[in-house]
């Protein structure tokens, strides 16, 4: 995968915030690639910057240092006018972290759907009725769903309608911040299996952003971990996670529970993170 088409590159990335009359440093000298069929993680806990990479990456927020790259370059990631946020977002599309406020409550899942073919496909209305239905059915949701209002579906089938939405445009990357975080376990579990299927079938990639370890392992080839906005370890997800370099990395996967977990081992972890230069 590492010979594939670079499809996301940051490089030396920096973001700085105003707050008050200082400046805040929130990401600091953060570069990777995303290859085509590849999907990174981005992890960290809340502050450590991953969820300003993923905005820049969208082109919601401009980098103050460093440059990001989208297919190789072909399309700018800096700008705001119409044309170029539409070259944008058919190429990376994002799906957000709450599954109650990321849908209007006002439109009907149709709508919903048929709203972003409009704008990403020339399609005329009878075929994009048709398109609605083959979006939900890609997500395992039944089409007559389409009749439905967000509020009469679960968090899981809400967020399967987020991740269709996303879909409508055909884009080659997903930016999923924290996209299964509010759900159940055994429907992040669904939704993560669907998310994978998603990939291999349509040759996506992901950028996936998330605090959760076990989740990460389940759904990325390689990962990002990120502290205080630096990225202070990255490799194989595999190499990272089962034998962990950085006292801080050591200390998440310490926290994680798992087959012959103790809490001692956190307890050990902790003070090997705190005592590390």
């Amino acid at each position: 995968m590492r010979n594939a088409e670079v499809l996301v590159e940051a490089i030396n990335v920096g973001k700085e915030f105003r707050r008050g009359g200082s400046r805040v440093r929130a990401v600091s000298d953060v570069s990777f690639q995303l290859h085509a069929g590849e999907s990174l993680a981005i992890v960290g806990e809340s502050g450590s910057g991953k969820s300003t990479v993923a905005r820049m990456v969208m082109g919601m927020t401009e980098p103050s240092s460093g440059t990001i790259s989208l297919g190789g370059g072909a399309i700018p990631s800096r700008g705001r006018s119409t044309r170029l946020r539409r070259q944008r977002a058919g190429f990376v599309q994002m799906v957000f972290q709450d599954p109650y406020s990321s849908l209007d409550p006002r439109q009907k899942i149709s709508d919903c759907l048929a709203e972003a073919l409009s704008v990403h496909s020339g399609l005329e209305r009878t075929e994009r009725e048709a398109r609605v239905r083959e979006l939900l059915d890609q997500v395992s949701l039944d089409p007559s769903l389409a009749a439905s209002y967000p509020r009469a579906l679960s968090g899981g089938q809400r967020q399967r309608v987020a991740i269709a939405r996303a879909l409508a445009a055909d884009p080659r990357v997903l930016v999923l911040d924290e996209a299964v975080s509010a759900l159940d376990v055994s429907v992040q579990a669904k939704v993560l299996r669907l998310l994978e299927s998603i990939r291999t079938a349509r040759g996506m990639s992901y950028i996936f952003i998330s605090h959760d370890l076990g989740v990460v392992r389940e759904i990325s080839n390689s990962v990002l971990v990120m502290k205080q906005g630096e990225v202070v370890e990255s490799g194989a997800t595999a190499e990272v996670l089962d034998a962990p370099q950085h006292p801080y990395t050591q200390l998440l996967r310490a926290c994680v529970p798992r087959a012959g977990w103790r809490p001692e081992d956190a307890l050990v972890a902790i003070e090997r993170y705190r005592s590390a230069p």
